[in-house]
């Protein structure tokens, strides 16, 4: 497995990995436009020439950012894959001078975010659609 750092994505590769991952519906995301528009890193990991993990920084042009869409391949969860990209996003953010870093997260995946380093904080969530 490889990991890469803030490098090219093929939109309908990383689309296929969201849908597996998060169980959405299969619609194509221009995911390089959205993460060279709103991300600050991205880090995939690449096994056997295929997408089998994915994390982004979206920022707020400061200290803060903000972890979206961690995401691994059914084939290669419990791996080390997960692990693996959040602390490639965490030190690339790091050398960018990046403070803080956020994520919410379901309390299932609480285990998974305390073992990459993150503390527990209350946060707040408002769905804004029905």
């Amino acid at each position: 497995m490889r990991v890469h750092v803030r490098c090219p994505v093929d939109d309908d590769e990383l689309s296929r990995l969201h849908v597996e991952a998060f169980g959405h519906a299969d619609s194509p995301v221009p995911w390089s436009e959205r993460l060279e528009r709103h991300s600050r890193s991205w880090v995939v990991a690449e096994d056997e020439g295929r997408a089998v993990g994915f994390v982004h920084a979206v920022w707020d042009g400061g200290a803060h950012a903000f972890l979206l869409d961690t995401a691994v391949a059914r084939s290669h969860r419990r791996h080390g894959v997960g692990r693996a990209v959040v602390a490639a996003l965490v030190a690339d953010l790091r050398s960018l001078g990046v403070e803080w870093l956020h994520v919410d997260y379901e309390a299932r995946l609480e285990p998974f975010y305390e073992a990459c380093g993150f503390g527990r904080t209350r946060a707040g969530l408002l769905r804004l659609s029905e």
